[in-house]
């Protein structure tokens, strides 16, 4: 009988903390960590959808830059908190490639995480110098193999997410392109511009820009589907390249063990926020792309990633301690 009472209170302290979360959640602010510095895509996405959630929630959902290496700095901030639904983190898919390129990491990002949702994407466009004589995937593949060794491509870095996104390209293509690094996309852009460097991953915006004022010519956009942004443009697996994939996501987590109905409130929530027409108008303008889907989704895409970079940083030789 003891024992029965026992597990009876059990049972009724798990219902009433579930209830709680789901029924009475939030209490108090909450906290979005953002793990760049303030004004970058992933901070200003933070703070519209934290706005739109305090105004859900009828609490505030306030934002805390905590950049530095990588994003190692504030994604950790994370990972150390307590998994009440408080503390929640708004970061980038780079943080899968830092994660697949550092040797020693002091957290897990599969493990030590809850995926809540992928938020939004600012996908990447493959585009070249027009003076290139290419017009197409297929042409830039053949380009490559009939001419080895002479084409080369910039990125904003080496372990960066263009640098990947292009050893990723040269794998499944059986090509080698020259990688130039460089201090940035902003640089990286420049010398795509210029001549200096033929071939780029570079952010959809800053290439519909160029692609308009006639200094680059996209070829096709790197994400998993067509973007909203240039529909009329294939993705790089549509235009010869089945399979080929980079998610430049941004999406909204918390730290490991976060109640499941915090987790579903959340994910609920933050849906409702990007079906608005008006917020998917204005993340449209701002270069994003409403993404949304299940924290399952997430979650795998997030393990995806991760074992995708690894191999891929692997091959190009490239690691950091």
């Amino acid at each position: 009988m003891k024992h029965l009472l026992t597990l009876f209170a059990i049972l009724v302290a798990l219902s009433s903390s579930a209830f709680a979360a789901d029924g009475n959640y939030p209490t108090k602010p909450v906290r979005i960590i953002v793990p760049t510095a303030p004004g970058g895509g992933v901070d200003v996405l933070a703070r519209l959808i934290g706005q739109k959630l305090g105004e859900r929630f009828g609490e505030q959902f306030f934002i805390d830059n905590r950049p530095g290496a990588a994003g190692i700095i504030g994604t950790r901030t994370v990972t150390a908190s307590a998994p009440d639904g408080y503390t929640l983190l708004m970061a980038p898919s780079s943080l899968a490639i830092t994660a697949a390129i550092k040797k020693k990491m002091p957290y897990d990002l599969v493990r030590d995480l809850t995926p809540i949702m992928s938020v939004a994407s600012t996908p990447y466009a493959l585009i070249v110098n027009p003076s290139l004589p290419v017009q197409s995937v297929p042409d830039l593949i053949a380009y490559a193999k009939a001419n080895p060794d002479k084409l080369n491509v910039s990125s904003a870095g080496v372990g960066s997410a263009s640098h990947l996104a292009a050893e990723l390209f040269d794998t499944m293509a059986s090509i080698k392109m020259t990688h130039v690094p460089n201090k940035g996309m902003g640089p990286a852009m420049v010398d795509v511009l210029g001549g200096q460097v033929s071939v780029l991953f570079a952010g959809l915006p800053a290439s519909l820009t160029a692609e308009k004022a006639g200094t680059v010519r996209v070829l096709a956009v790197a994400g998993p589907t067509r973007s909203v942004l240039l529909p009329e443009k294939p993705t790089i697996a549509e235009a010869g390249l089945p399979g080929y994939e980079v998610d430049n996501w941004i999406g909204m987590l918390a730290p490991a063990g976060l109640d499941p109905a915090i987790v579903t409130r959340l994910n609920s929530e933050i849906r409702a926020v990007l079906d608005a027409q008006d917020i998917k108008q204005k993340l449209i303008e701002l270069g994003f792309e409403p993404v949304g889907g299940t924290p399952t989704a997430f979650s795998a895409q997030l393990a995806s990633d991760v074992k995708k970079w690894g191999e891929i940083a692997k091959k190009a030789g490239v690691s950091e301690d």
